[in-house]
């Protein structure tokens, strides 16, 4: 079976249908939380991380690498695969996979949002020209969107932001986007061995489940 996206420069761009989110997704603001288990162990969460006012100009290569070695490091700390991240002008999606029966997703939040933070503090001309929304938006993936086909579609659709905003034609043209594995630096979400090549190495590094 074939689990690759073929997102060659011949391809053709198909755009996707969004997943459905475990639970109901209110405003944005102060957002009902489900319970702590929800995000541990082996979950998925797309997480959405929006600049408050939805300020832009901060975005560019080097917070891209410093936004990387910050996802590496919490991977690291939770036992966490991100297979899609984009950064956007105003707000940043990532997608994380737990591997252990230990990883949780809410301290690697807690670990990423208290970084960005500083570094959106640091790159502000008035202190507070760059802040981050008081919550993230969270998507709990439903077990029928972490099969194989469907979640390849989701995170196609996470990365699909630049195109679906008009920034660009095929979100491969967008330089602000790829996937964290911790020991694979070079893993990109828009390869055409991606897929086949992502799924060994979860298989590799996922705790086997209690009996």
């Amino acid at each position: 079976m074939n689990f690759n996206l073929r997102l060659s420069p011949e391809s053709r761009y198909v755009p996707t249908m969004k997943p459905a989110a475990l639970t109901p997704q209110p405003e944005w603001h102060h957002l009902p939380r489900p319970g702590p288990e929800f995000y541990r162990g082996f979950v998925v969460v797309h997480w959405t991380t929006t600049l408050d006012h939805r300020a832009t100009g901060w975005l560019d290569d080097r917070f891209h690498l410093y936004f990387r070695e910050l996802l590496l490091h919490a991977a690291a700390r939770e036992g966490l695969f991100c297979p899609g991240y984009v950064l956007m002008p105003d707000h940043l999606h990532h997608v994380w996979m737990g591997l252990r029966m230990d990883s949780d997703q809410r301290n690697a939040m807690k670990f990423l949002r208290k970084h960005l933070a500083a570094e959106f503090a640091r790159r502000s001309r008035t202190g507070a020209e760059f802040e981050l929304q008081k919550q993230s938006h969270d998507s709990v993936l439903r077990e029928k969107d972490r099969l194989r086909g469907a979640f390849e579609k989701a995170c196609f659709y996470v990365l699909d932001n630049p195109c679906r905003s008009g920034l660009v034609n095929h979100p491969r043209d967008w330089p602000h986007l790829g996937a964290i594995v911790p020991g694979h630096p070079f893993l990109h979400p828009l390869k055409d061995d991606f897929w086949e090549l992502f799924w060994k190495l979860y298989q590799q590094h996922r705790e086997p489940t209690p009996s």
